[in-house]
This record gives structure tokens, sequence and C-alpha cells, in this order.
């Protein structure tokens, strides 16, 4: 099931880019980010409180709290410098190069999470990275 969310994430991903540049337009971009992250709060707490989560908020580890707090942290500026390269650069630019983030995510989950590393993972992040490099220069 999950490969259907990952694809249906970077549908909705793409999408993001492209709605967002045309919203960024005329709109300062930190402006943008708070606009579009207030809508993005509305529709999660209104899932988490429909489907009856909302309860368990209390239950959340402090440990689990301080890294989705930092999760939070690096989102909320993942999400402003996105939308401030938006706003002066080509989306179909942009956001290719913003997916460096994947190649990262490869590199920090086999260091820190300890993943496994097959030639596949390699390949693919590799491929990822060439691509970004290729946009960059």
């Amino acid at each position: 099931m999950w490969k259907y969310y990952a694809v249906l994430s970077a549908v909705f991903a793409a999408l993001t880019a492209i709605l967002a540049k045309i919203g960024v337009r005329n709109v300062d971009s930190n402006l943008a980010t708070a606009i579009r992250t207030a809508v993005i709060l509305v529709i999660t707490w209104g899932i988490v409180f429909v489907s009856g989560s909302g309860a368990r908020i209390r239950s959340v580890p402090g440990y689990s709290l301080l890294f989705l707090v930092l999760s939070g942290v690096s989102t909320g500026l993942s999400w402003l410098f996105y939308f401030k390269a938006l706003q002066s650069g080509p989306a179909s630019k942009v956001a290719p190069i913003d997916k460096l983030s994947v190649a990262l995510t490869i590199f920090l989950g086999i260091l820190i999470l300890h993943e496994r590393c097959d030639w596949q993972v390699v390949a693919g992040g590799l491929l990822i990275l060439a691509g970004s490099m290729v946009l960059l220069l």
C-alpha cells in the first residue's frame, strides 16, 4: 500500500509546485507559505478529529514530540526556501532541484537510521543527484 501513497504524494507534490508558482507570482513568498501552512493545518487537524485520533495526543511520548517538532521546524524552513526559489525561478527547475532531498534522505537514512543499502538504492540516489546537478549547472 505504501507504494500507492508514495505515487499519490508525488502527484500532489507536482501539483503543489505548479499551483504554488502561479499563486506566488504577486505575493510575498513568506506570506504565501503562511497561507499554504494555514490550509494544511486546517485539513490535517480536521482529519485528526474526524478520525478520532485527537484524543491520543496526550499519549505521544516526549521523545517523539521533540523529533516531530524538529521535523516541523525543518518542514517550515524547507517550505520558506522552496517558495522563495519558486518566486524567482522556473518551477521546472526548482522542483527537481528540491528533490535533492530524496538523495539526502537516502544518505541520512543509511547513516543515521542504519537502513539497508543495496545497489538499487545507491543507483537511484546517484541518478537523482546527477539529474539535479544537470539542472543546477
